[in-house]
């Protein structure tokens, strides 16, 4: 090799390393840029409820797996609940038997409740774990019913004005953490179903995933509640207009709690009673789009509808509020 060929060599690989880097470094930056967030939440409880578009497209059930793994591998404390709603819809069709809302809630007969306790512990769950265990021994699969974990009693929907019997349709009347904390303690990911024993006779209720998993991340003192849905969060004026709320106070929700759609208010019920009852924040996120919860979490734009308790009223000079 001559000298200028030599020359020619070096300034070829001098020039190619300081290139490589600098394609690498946006990497680098979104990493520094979770830094903050991760040191915010490392040690911290957040239940996420899982379902929606996200609970049957292939890509984005792999997607919110490797989201969960990734804040436990974090230092948080991931415990998932869902329910099933496609799944069980599709099960109730193939039984012949019709499915129903009202109050946007499940009308759960005798009949359609095997089918739903079937699909919740047998189906949706064990796909779920699977998934997250892909990464390493880390999910656990409980229903309510285990370790009384959720107990509760039956649920009268209010329509116009007037109580109405729904089905094995449950409100939940207690929690115990136990069997959820124990896990968390081994390392676990807590996956949820959510179904729960009966308070007064020996039946098993469907219980509102919404529902089941405000109430799971109040009695856990969870930082975080997350939401997913296959919207992009609580619409300003829906349908006059697509603009997203990004954040409002307790006080603010329940204001707009009778003009919600019949779908989202079991969410936005669940957000308020979670900032209610110690939860430091609740979020509604977009499903749809893949690696959401860690957009959400880790980045400086969040992409949902951010619910925060009431700003604590502050006493003036003479002691009045």
């Amino acid at each position: 090799m001559t000298t200028a060929e030599n020359k020619s060599d070096k300034s070829s690989k001098n020039s190619s390393g300081p290139t490589r880097r600098h394609t690498a470094l946006p990497k680098a930056q979104i990493l520094i840029e979770a830094l903050p967030w991760l040191t915010r939440h490392r040690g911290k409880t957040v239940v996420i409820k899982f379902g929606g578009n996200a609970m049957v497209d292939e890509q984005l059930k792999a997607a919110f797996a490797q989201d969960v793994v990734f804040l436990h591998h974090a230092g948080l404390k991931p415990v998932v609940v869902h329910g099933g709603g496609p799944q069980i819809s599709a099960a109730l069709d193939r039984h012949g038997i019709v499915s129903e809302f009202k109050a946007g809630l499940r009308v759960t007969t005798e009949e359609a409740m095997d089918v739903v306790r079937m699909v919740l512990a047998g189906q949706v769950q064990r796909e779920l774990v699977g998934l997250l265990n892909q990464h390493g021994p880390l999910a656990v699969g409980l229903t309510g019913e285990d370790a009384h974990t959720l107990t509760a009693t039956k649920h009268l929907a209010e329509i116009d004005g007037e109580l109405v019997d729904i089905g094995r349709v449950g409100e939940i009347t207690a929690i115990d953490t136990g069997a959820v904390e124990a896990l968390l303690a081994d390392g676990r990911i807590p996956v949820v179903s959510s179904i729960a024993r009966s308070q007064d006779d020996g039946h098993v209720y469907n219980v509102n995933a919404d529902t089941a998993a405000a109430a799971l991340a109040a009695a856990l003192d969870a930082e975080t509640l997350m939401v997913l849905t296959d919207v992009e969060g609580l619409y300003e004026d829906w349908p006059n207009s697509d603009e997203v709320i990004s954040r409002l106070t307790a006080s603010e929700l329940e204001k707009l709690l009778p003009e919600l759609s019949a779908g989202m208010v079991p969410k936005m019920e669940g957000c308020l009673h979670a900032v209610r009852n110690g939860v430091g924040n609740a979020r509604v996120i977009d499903g749809r789009v893949q690696h959401s919860i860690l957009l959400e979490i880790f980045t400086d734009e969040g992409i949902g509808t951010m619910v925060v308790p009431d700003e604590p009223v502050v006493a003036d000079e003479e002691g009045q509020s």
